[in-house]
């Protein structure tokens, strides 16, 4: 008989509690679940016993170790969001993350009832928190600072000297994180045909990276606008240090609140903090701050058209724990937005998501290079294991294609220019 068909044994830590007693029941529930994996293999060890699941013949594979017997009560009554909790709280341990993820994310009938059954006791609540979180002014100020206040010296440790917290494009099997960065900034500025009588306006500053890209090898003038305080500050450094205080603006100021008229307007995955129920707004402002012949790149996070609904009802692991009111849009729900908005006519659109894997991996390997130097600035191991969470999670959504990095480029009824567009390179 194979392993995934036996009957569920008790679980091996012995318990006469109540808690017990619904941890070995939901032991029975989890691995009922894991019986769908029908591809790649996963391995579950808890103490001396072993079960698998899936393929054990094939290249993508996992192994989970169980630390404690909450672990599973946890996941059954909590889902996604309380394996990261879990983790986080050093219940069960991993020899790929990132695999582990890429194998749900195929196994989707096993993921959806590891989100199902008792777990939907708990999602009303999480829906809730979520809905706390919505980026009104004063909530969009406190969502980015929860993300980006964490400290300018904690980004430094994995981000290359750009600063640039968005993916990269690497045009060669050798390229640097800091090249892949400047490449990206680059094909925006082709993208859009920058030059020097121009007026650029970014939603987004970040550190500043673009910017200083742009108005330094573009001579254009850029207003930027973040509303991060620690961003701010590091960027006006950086732009001060490179000589560009007369050709760039630099504002602490939330989108909504922008005025004047630009030629071309870069927004480089800040749409994700925006908001489902702000989308229409967003869009709405990126329109009317264009010339009539105004063309803007956006570059955005998604999530799949079809898993859209599921995924705004639903609050993951990143709403609750990484970016508080953070939502990555479908394309279709951008395209809606924009048609119901604005007159904007999206002209050219393309599919990043391959260079986002290799993005991550190579953040998180810096991140674990420097993991002394992350204890030091007073982090525990429960927020390293977050963040290993994280960049895992994510990594493994853009290597299986299922969140998708999009940059899309709106014109208005005037623009007539064609820039030059190049085929992206693949990236491994």
């Amino acid at each position: 008989m194979n392993q995934n068909e036996q009957t569920c044994n008790p679980c091996p830590q012995t318990a006469s509690t109540a808690t017990g007693i619904i941890n070995r029941l939901a032991r029975c529930l989890l691995l009922k679940s894991l019986t769908a994996i029908r591809h790649d293999h996963l391995v579950l060890i808890d103490r001396d016993e072993r079960r698998e699941f899936g393929r054990n013949d094939s290249e993508l594979t996992s192994t989970v170790r169980v630390q404690h017997p909450d672990f599973y009560r946890r996941v059954v009554f909590g889902g996604s969001i309380a394996a990261g909790e879990s983790y986080m709280d050093g219940l069960w341990t991993c020899s790929d993350l990132t695999a582990l993820v890429r194998i749900m994310v195929r196994n989707q009938e096993a993921q959806q009832q590891l989100e199902g059954g008792l777990a939907r006791l708990t999602a009303p609540l999480q829906r809730l928190l979520h809905r706390l979180n919505d980026n009104t002014r004063t909530g969009s100020r406190r969502n980015i600072a929860v993300h980006y206040d964490v400290g300018n010296d904690f980004y430094q440790l994995f981000l290359d000297p750009t600063m640039a917290y968005s993916c990269g494009i690497f045009e060669r099997d050798d390229c640097t994180l800091e090249e892949a960065s400047t490449a990206k900034f680059d094909r925006v500025c082709r993208k859009l045909g920058l030059t020097a009588d121009m007026k650029v306006l970014e939603i987004g500053t970040g550190w500043g990276g673009f910017a200083i890209h742009a108005a330094g090898n573009y001579g254009c003038h850029v207003t930027t606008t973040t509303i991060s305080r620690q961003q701010h500050d590091l960027a006006a450094e950086k732009i001060s240090a490179c000589g560009l205080n007369n050709q760039i603006t630099l504002l602490q100021q939330d989108y909504r609140d922008l005025t004047g008229q630009f030629d071309r307007l870069v927004s480089i995955e800040m749409i994700e903090a925006v908001g489902h129920r702000h989308l229409p707004r967003y869009f709405r402002v990126c329109s009317d701050r264009l010339k009539p012949d105004g063309a803007a790149l956006i570059q955005a996070i998604t999530m799949p058209d079809h898993h859209y609904e599921r995924y705004l009802n639903a609050p993951d692991f990143i709403n609750r724990y990484i970016f508080p009111g953070s939502c990555c849009p479908s394309l279709h729900a951008i395209s809606e937005a924009v048609a119901r908005e604005t007159d904007l006519r999206l002209t050219h659109l393309e599919d990043l998501s391959p260079h986002y894997a290799r993005t991550l991996r190579k953040w998180r390997n810096a991140f674990h290079a420097n993991l002394e130097q992350v204890r030091g600035m007073g982090f525990d191991e429960r927020f390293i294991r977050m963040w290993e969470f994280y960049l895992c999670y994510c990594e493994g959504g853009f290597a299986e294609r299922f969140t998708g990095d999009l940059q899309l480029l709106f014109t208005k009824p005037g623009y007539r220019e064609e820039p030059l567009l190049h085929p992206l390179e693949r990236s491994a």
